[in-house]
């Protein structure tokens, strides 16, 4: 699908200049009401799930059941107002602001690597201010859509060259990439990438440049797994997870024993025995507690609900008065998706273990914040779908007793 460097007028169709002023606010029109009622069920389900897969950890290590479904509430009243605000927020404002925002999240990554970052888990991924942790690795994939949405609207139809349409994001990317490595971070970084081919394969670019680039990232990939010692035996433990369940498979191995004794309907809300076993199942793995407190026909609900969300998200795209619009929407609807697909992957044991987190679903501030505003800009684009988006009075009919104009005389 390849779109133009035009605002389109949906009902005249007319098309006018990226820049030019929209007609309506972002307060115009009405969010998508399916969009909103999936993004709130999530959340919602999310607080239900970290109170379930928490409780066992936070007596044990708080003396306090509640802990973590205290904070998790936070961040959802929190995620939840942040939401609502971005939607009333106009998308078109984010075209100034792209790169200020790019600026501030890389500066923010580069303060992780230099030292500044808290360390957890062998990995310096979140910077402390006072009480509050904040991971820029989750804004970085905000940002990055917003600059690649920007930047491929302005460019139209020089996306299809490499020096100008391809080159440029695909080196801002790997900034970004490279940055998260450092923390290190490699899921973020397969993201980041996922994102940037995404991207410019929906704008147009090349698809021998797509493929091309994905060959090498593919190489640099297996040359980041197998020379550093952690990801090379991480990923011998997950080849031979029945060799090492008792060590450097003991994640997987046990999120796998979760959804295996979930059944066809589970065992129960708050019945699960797993939380006694699997580490942190609160936050990365809270999938593999879903899939034995609801078993198969729950976790094939909460697919149904990331499926529904990614396509709300492209029919956004697809409705869209502008291309930077239609880029954004595909975007973070391409976030959403992939960040889901590659958390249950790994709660499977179908990838090697990786840090990210199920969007809406899994324990933590940034990363709920961060999807809360991802989700407002989609649902902002969604209220502002199929609306004319330049001010152009239509043309006035020629009436039957008219004259018709006379060509201009054009000089020799």
């Amino acid at each position: 699908m390849i779109l133009k460097n035009v605002r389109r007028s949906v009902g005249l169709q007319l098309a006018a200049p990226l820049d030019a002023r929209p007609a309506s606010s972002g307060a115009a029109g009405s969010v998508d009401p399916v969009m909103a009622a999936v993004v709130v069920a999530l959340v919602g389900f999310g607080v239900v799930m970290v109170y379930s897969a928490s409780a066992v950890q936070a007596t044990v290590q708080y003396h306090d059941p509640q802990f973590f479904l205290k904070r998790q509430v936070a961040y959802a009243v929190a995620g939840l107002s942040v939401t609502w605000a971005a939607s009333r927020f106009d998308y078109h404002r984010l075209y100034k602001l792209t790169y200020p925002v790019l600026g501030i999240v890389g500066l923010l990554l580069l303060l992780c690597v230099v030292g500044f970052g808290h360390s957890a888990g062998n990995a310096a991924r979140w910077l402390s201010v006072g009480p509050v942790h904040v991971q820029p690795a989750e804004m970085a994939k905000v940002a990055l859509v917003i600059w690649l949405a920007y930047s491929l609207a302005k460019k139209a139809d020089q996306v299809k060259t490499f020096t100008i349409g391809f080159l440029p994001h695909l080196l801002v990317a790997g900034i970004y990439m490279l940055l998260c490595m450092r923390q290190p971070d490699f899921g973020s970084a397969v993201v980041l990438l996922l994102l940037t081919f995404t991207l410019l394969f929906v704008a147009g670019a090349k698809v021998g440049y797509i493929l091309g680039a994905s060959i090498l990232g593919a190489g640099f990939g297996a040359a980041a797994i197998r020379f550093r010692e952690y990801r090379y035996e991480r990923y011998l433990a997950w080849l031979h997870m029945d060799q090492h369940r008792q060590d450097l498979a003991y994640q997987p191995f046990q999120s796998v024993m979760s959804f295996g004794s979930g059944g066809p309907w589970g065992l129960g809300i708050g019945r699960g025995l797993q939380t006694l076993y699997l580490p942190e199942a609160h936050t990365d793995f809270v999938a593999a507690i879903i899939g034995e407190e609801l078993g198969f026909v729950g976790v094939a609900a909460l697919c149904g609900a990331y499926m529904v969300l990614v396509a709300r998200g492209v029919r956004a795209a697809l409705r869209a008065p502008d291309d930077f619009g239609s880029f954004l929407a595909f975007g973070l609807s391409t976030m959403f998706g992939v960040q889901a697909l590659v958390n249950l992957s790994v709660a499977l044991a179908v990838l090697p273990t990786k840090g990210l987190t199920l969007p809406f679903i899994s324990f933590g501030g940034s990363s709920l914040l961060v999807n809360a505003v991802a989700a407002g800009i989609l649902l902002n684009i969604s209220r502002q779908a199929g609306e004319s988006a330049v001010e152009t009075p239509p043309p006035r009919p020629v009436m039957p007793s008219e004259p018709a104009a006379e060509p201009a005389e054009v000089a020799p």
